[in-house]
């Protein structure tokens, strides 16, 4: 009934008390044996995963394994307790102060917070575009949400991420097109016995870990009862062109930062960062396309980079 922090981390004794009081009305023992597994000091160290270092030369598909290979070692989290609160409209730079937190405690995750972490792991591969794919489907009466990190490497597509089924995570990057690629995912879904019934698509991420802009998550919002499969097919080729042309113009990755300077303290780990929701106008639903004029940088006032 105990979960072992892997990171060695202190915790937080009423918390241990209150899981005795718990355990000992269901196990008459539960103190007793919570005291004895803590002073253990014969028991196993749990190995914790490496996070994958490159060599310069290190082609891009072994260094997405390699990133993939950690996520897996890291464990999908079963234990119903979600252990990282992301939040989506945080800046870039605080969700990658979080990422960094992630390989330190090395706790398992959920799909969300592999994106986050996958983000984190493939920041310096420049030439990678990254940019994040939702699927929502329907099975037995019920909705389920899930999330990848779809990657771009010279022309190809892919996906990194983490879930309960091998075939709802990592793609190499082979797929010749987006539509090749979310057609897979729809296939392993089918095998699942779950239906396929909205696809939202995020625009690049920029390779700049501090930078202050905020994912775009739903720059694209499929909804497949009401495109037809040409139709589908149409839409996600055309968000992938509308991805290629934020990149040629200069305004996707790398993004623009605020100057970090010497005397700038780092921010407090949970000090309110700025929020900037994403109105319905910058969204673009199933056939419409997202107006050209671009969005105004959101308010930095108060924020301070980590340096």
């Amino acid at each position: 009934p105990f979960f072992v922090n892997r990171g060695g981390l202190p915790v937080d004794e009423p918390t241990w008390e209150r899981m005795w009081r718990h355990v000992g009305r269901i196990h008459p023992e539960g103190e007793r044996v919570a005291q004895r597994i803590r002073g253990a000091a014969d028991l196993p160290k749990i190995p914790i995963p490496s996070v994958p270092a490159f060599q310069p030369s290190t082609p891009i598909p072994e260094r997405l394994e390699a990133v993939q290979r950690y996520i897996r070692e890291l464990q999908y989290n079963h234990t119903g307790t979600q252990f990282f609160e992301i939040k989506k409209s945080r800046p870039l730079t605080g969700l990658m102060d979080l990422a960094k937190e992630m390989t330190k405690e090395a706790l398992p995750i959920k799909c969300l917070e592999a994106v986050i972490l996958g983000i984190y792991l493939t920041n310096n591969m420049a030439t990678l575009d990254r940019f994040p794919i939702s699927f929502k489907t329907h099975f037995s009466g019920n909705y389920f949400r899930h999330i990848v990190l779809g990657v771009n490497f010279g022309g190809r597509y892919g996906a990194l991420g983490i879930s309960r089924r091998e075939e709802l995570m990592y793609k190499a990057p082979v797929f010749r097109t987006l539509s090749e690629l979310i057609f897979d995912f729809e296939e392993a879904y089918r095998r699942c016995w779950h239906t396929l019934k909205k696809v939202k698509l995020g625009h690049c991420v920029s390779h700049d870990p501090h930078s202050v802009e905020q994912i775009e998550w739903k720059h694209s919002i499929l909804d497949l009862d009401k495109l037809t499969r040409e139709d589908f097919r149409k839409e996600l080729e055309r968000h992938a062109r509308d991805m290629r042309l934020k990149i040629g113009k200069g305004t996707g990755p790398p993004s623009p930062t605020k100057d970090r300077k010497k005397d700038v303290s780092s921010p407090q780990r949970g000090q309110a960062s700025p929020h900037r929701r994403n109105s319905r106008g910058d969204r673009r639903p199933s056939g419409e396309k997202k107006p050209a004029d671009s969005k105004a940088m959101p308010d930095l006032n108060g924020y301070q980079i980590r340096v």
